[in-house]
């Protein structure tokens, strides 16, 4: 047996064919590896040596032809020499093709890998097309380069498969493949369209740091883990349709319009850039194929709905976002740009505050609130139960910085025509202004504490008109107890009658009322008390004649009681308005 060649920089691990090795030009040659028996790889053996060996094989038979350079007769000699007679498709068993390189098309089609397939930085200088083929164990594309199309229509692959820093210069076809390991195409390179139409992953889809170059368009596929996208570019047209659990697109590049239509899936987009307008929307059934088959969503039979939540948006330049039909109750909004320019269509849904419990004297006002706000007042000493404390990584936000969002939030309710909806912002802003012992003076502070006491900011109506009935109470009680007089007071007309006869001149004067002494609360001094109270409210003199104390109690009523009223009209309003 002749001695292998001597290690050269850049010579594979294994032992390698070196045919064609020149020390000037190329000092490794061929890096296939050797055929068992033989110091020549696969392509350059001898025919009679090749015809030999692929005699000697059979159906299931493990093969390794790292860095062999295939044509396309070469490889279809190879799988011929595999074909299963029953099926009469190949059927492989460990099948090594680490670096190979293959010329012409590569064929793979309906073939069946029954162990490990590694075809890690293979180069596909033709078409590459494993249609419905099947991989039973681990599959490795890592670093592969498919310089022509690239086609995984129907393939199954049954354990982990690796993509990682792959290289698509055409387009990609993942049309009905089924994944039911994690699939891994973490900084790999889309240069032409992508598809993954009724692609099902049973694990988790890892996208990481892609590159997608031109159009994309992934799904409907459905993923039964987590679809993972954080880092990932995009620079054409992206449509997005996904029933997954979760959606991690942290850190994302988006360069042209895109469109992400998703069920059951958690959403987190913490900190992606967004060049043109991005809709986020709910679907509320199943989506449908272009055939008008639905697309089947058994992989998610055991999650909890199809509502869509939105985990994250922190970082993100809201300006060209839509939100449609999304759950925000569990959102971190703190730090997004241009919050006030946020587009929320259909039926968005936010937290609401704890509902009021038997037995407790703490009782808040229904509102929309945001998660943040939860992590803040459940953190608090005196916080009572029904506030949902931070998960890991939700970082703290207190009401400095929960200010500005809620505000931002009620003008972009404001500028959607939702009134009732900007109230509830309005209010959460006015909390945390409230509660702001940084940004807030003291004296404002009273003047907000004493705003939400009576009226509850100006919206709460009910707050408004208890305050209103209390004030019409005391003022009627104080106008029966001390504002009326005992007795209405009478006129008296006095004059002189010249001797002679000639014109009589009277003075007409009132005695000034006197206050009670006896029985104070009759039905006739109530009467009259509520009918001075009445008046009072619409800001009307009932001309009663009244006691120096009542004339005051009058004048504070009349100061106090409208002001009261307006602040319950403005609450209705406030809930009515479109």
């Amino acid at each position: 047996m002749s001695t292998p060649p001597p290690p050269v920089p850049g010579a594979p691990s294994w032992p390698y064919c070196a045919h064609g090795a020149d020390p000037a030009a190329d000092p490794v040659g061929c890096r296939g590896v050797h055929v068992p028996g033989h110091t020549a790889c696969l392509a350059h053996l001898a025919d009679a040596d090749r015809g030999a060996y692929l005699v000697a094989l059979s159906p299931g038979a493990d093969i390794d032809h790292r860095g062999t350079p295939f044509t396309e007769p070469l490889l279809g000699a190879l799988l011929a020499a595999l074909r299963d007679p029953a099926t009469g498709h190949p059927r492989l068993g460990d099948a090594r093709f680490e670096s190979a390189a293959f010329h012409g098309k590569a064929s793979f089609d309906s073939a069946t890998f029954h162990c490990k397939a590694s075809f890690g930085s293979a180069i596909f200088h033709g078409h590459a097309w494993f249609g419905s083929a099947i991989f039973h164990g681990d599959t490795w594309f890592d670093s592969a380069a498919f310089q022509r199309g690239a086609g995984f229509l129907s393939a199954v692959f049954h354990c982990d498969t690796e993509f990682g820093s792959a290289t698509f210069q055409r387009g990609a076809q993942f049309n009905s493949a089924t994944f039911h390991g994690h699939a891994w195409f973490g900084l790999a390179t889309f240069q032409r369209g992508v598809r993954f139409r009724a692609a099902t992953f049973h694990g988790d889809a890892r996208f990481d740091q892609a590159v997608f170059e031109r159009w994309v368009s992934l799904g409907p596929l459905v993923c039964a883990g987590r679809v993972r996208l954080s880092g990932a570019v995009f620079g054409g047209p992206v449509t997005l349709s996904l029933a997954a659990r979760r959606l991690e697109c942290r850190r994302t590049r988006w360069s042209s319009p895109a469109e992400v239509r998703l069920r059951y899936a958690t959403v987190d987009f913490a900190h992606a850039v967004f060049e043109y307008p991005l809709t986020i929307a709910a679907e509320a059934d199943p989506f449908v194929l272009p055939d008008g088959r639905t697309v089947a969503e058994q992989a998610l039979a055991h999650a909890p709905g199809a509502t869509v939540r939105m985990a994250s948006l922190r970082g993100v330049d809201a300006a060209h976002l839509v939100l449609a039909d999304v759950d925000l109750s569990g959102c971190l909004f703190t730090g997004t740009v241009h919050l006030d320019q946020l587009r929320l269509e259909g039926a968005c849904s936010f937290d609401e505050v704890p509902p009021r419990r038997r037995r407790h004297p703490a009782r808040f006002t229904q509102r929309r609130t945001l998660a943040e706000e939860h992590h803040w007042r459940a953190k608090q000493p005196e916080a009572v139960r029904g506030w949902n404390p931070a998960v890991l990584g939700a970082g703290h936000a207190g009401p400095a910085q929960l200010a500005p969002v809620y505000r931002a939030l009620r003008k972009a309710f404001e500028d959607g025509k939702n009134e009732p909806g900007a109230a509830d912002f309005y209010y959460g802003e006015m909390e945390m202004r409230r509660h702001d012992r940084t940004g807030t003076t003291r004296a404002e502070r009273g003047l907000l504490h004493g705003y939400w006491l009576l009226s509850g900011y100006g919206l709460r109506a009910s707050r408004a008109l208890g305050w209103l009935a209390s004030a019409m109470l005391v003022t009627v009680v104080l106008l029966m107890g001390f504002g009326l007089p005992e007795d209405a007071p009478k006129q008296e007309a006095t004059g002189t009658v010249p001797p002679g006869g000639g014109r009589v001149t009277f003075e007409i004067d009132k005695a000034d009322p006197q206050n009670p002494t006896g029985d104070r609360f009759t039905g006739k001094r109530f009467e009259k008390a509520l009918s001075v109270t009445l008046n009072s409210v619409v800001f009307r003199s009932s001309g009663q004649d009244l006691t120096t104390a009542g004339t005051y109690i009058e004048m504070t009523s009349r100061l106090v009681e409208p002001a009261l009223l307006a602040l319950a009209v403005l609450a209705v309003r406030g809930r009515i308005k479109r």
